[in-house]
């Protein structure tokens, strides 16, 4: 089984940037590694039990993964396991923490563990999943980092209206 712990220093508050991963709106606009994803039910965005699926994008759109949230602590914590296989992977389990920076910055700390499968390739398909995944888990925060540059600022005042307003359906 692969883990890995990978530190993204983020130019926007821990509540901008778990917003902007979690609220669909806002992952359809910088996420090319998914072309389509939701919750079961159609909420906004997850909450701890909520299943969603998420179809890959680009070369990786046969992807498909359906996965679990077993924690979701806004602005602080998500994580969520992968229910089911969905090859190349036999396990998927991810968590976000998200930690104040100085100068109203945040650090968003992705943990993930993946096991490559079939297992009789194990040995042979899992460390080029892992390379695959961590590669592309890199290049995927790049993109978060440059829409929230110059973006940050629409999601701050979409989150006044939609946290300030107390209602979670309001938009």
């Amino acid at each position: 089984m692969a883990h890995e712990r990978i530190a993204f220093p983020m130019p926007a508050s821990c509540e901008v940037v778990f917003d902007v991963f979690h609220y669909h709106r806002w992952r359809a606009r910088w996420d090319s590694l998914v072309s389509h994803t939701e919750v079961d039910g159609g909420a906004p965005c997850p909450y701890v039990g909520a299943v969603s699926e998420n179809v890959g994008g680009g070369l990786l759109r046969a992807l498909s993964m359906r996965t679990e949230f077993v924690s979701y602590q806004r602005p602080r914590l998500a994580a969520a396991r992968m229910l089911g296989t969905s090859f190349p992977f036999s396990k998927w389990a991810a968590s976000m923490k998200h930690e104040p920076a100085a100068g109203g910055g945040s650090v968003l700390i992705y943990t993930y563990n993946i096991e490559a499968g079939p297992r009789m390739l194990r040995w042979l398909i899992e460390p080029v999943v892992h390379h695959v995944f961590r590669r592309q888990t890199v290049k995927r925060f790049e993109r978060m980092r440059a829409f929230l540059a110059t973006n940050g600022s629409e999601v701050e005042a979409w989150q006044r209206g939609y946290h300030g307003a107390g209602s979670p359906g309001a938009q």
